[in-house]
């Protein structure tokens, strides 16, 4: 069954090429053109990721994405977006957007981007068999990456596809100081200034997931990075 994708975009031509590309590459697209029929479309049908610009009619893509994280805690949010001010990208990572691609993009980025998340559903594309990850203790927790999953004395948050990410790679290296960038380069695969602010936000998401135990720590080491400690 072909990955299933929800990519909201107005402006036509842009709309057309995308959808033609991605289809190209073995993906189902269902393309609105507006906020709210993108709203409406989510609402009644599954998907795998959700593509969605920033600047779209009748509902904006902050608003929608906020909607769909509301319904849905695992489905990947992916931002297609123009903006350029920092300050924008950071709230749409804080309505629970994974990641975002700033236009112009080609479409192998865009095809990279959407792969990094599809993958670990193993309904990528190009998906190949990875070694299944076992549940870890965090603290007092159980931290399930297959499951997306933070349990506490029976409660369970449901984490996103990079909150996830970002939870493996601090979990397998308690008590290391863990640099920004080579954490970074593993999550990203970059380690410009945007991207370590995104990282800010991802490890600030995480910081209140995990307060149930006052034993964890993740501490910021200046100039350096991070450590996290039970």
């Amino acid at each position: 069954m072909k990955p299933r994708i929800l990519y909201v975009e107005d402006d036509p031509n842009l709309g057309f090429a995308t959808k033609d590309n991605l289809e190209a590459h073995e993906y189902e697209i269902v393309h609105c053109t507006n906020g709210q029929e993108g709203w409406d479309t989510f609402r009644k049908e599954h998907f795998d990721i959700c593509v969605l610009d920033v600047m779209l009619p009748e509902m904006d893509g902050f608003t929608l994405a906020g909607k769909i994280r509301e319904a849905d805690q695992q489905v990947p949010i992916l931002f297609l977006t123009a903006r350029a001010l920092l300050d924008d990208r950071l709230h749409g990572l804080r309505l629970g957007a994974d990641d975002y691609v700033t236009k112009p993009f080609s479409i192998q980025e865009l095809i990279l981007r959407i792969e990094v998340f599809l993958r670990r559903s193993q309904k990528g594309t190009h998906a190949h068999d990875e070694t299944v990850d076992v549940p870890q203790r965090v603290g007092k927790y159980v931290f399930d990456f297959q499951k997306l999953t933070l349990s506490l004395n029976g409660a369970t948050h449901t984490l996103t596809f990079r909150e996830a990410e970002v939870m493996q790679y601090l979990a397998e290296r308690p008590n290391e100081v863990i640099r920004r960038e080579d954490l970074l380069k593993a999550i990203w695969g970059d380690d410009d200034y945007f991207m370590g602010r995104s990282l800010d936000v991802f490890i600030s998401r995480l910081r209140k997931y995990l307060s149930g135990d006052p034993a964890i720590r993740i501490d910021n080491v200046h100039s350096v990075g991070f450590r996290i400690s039970w």
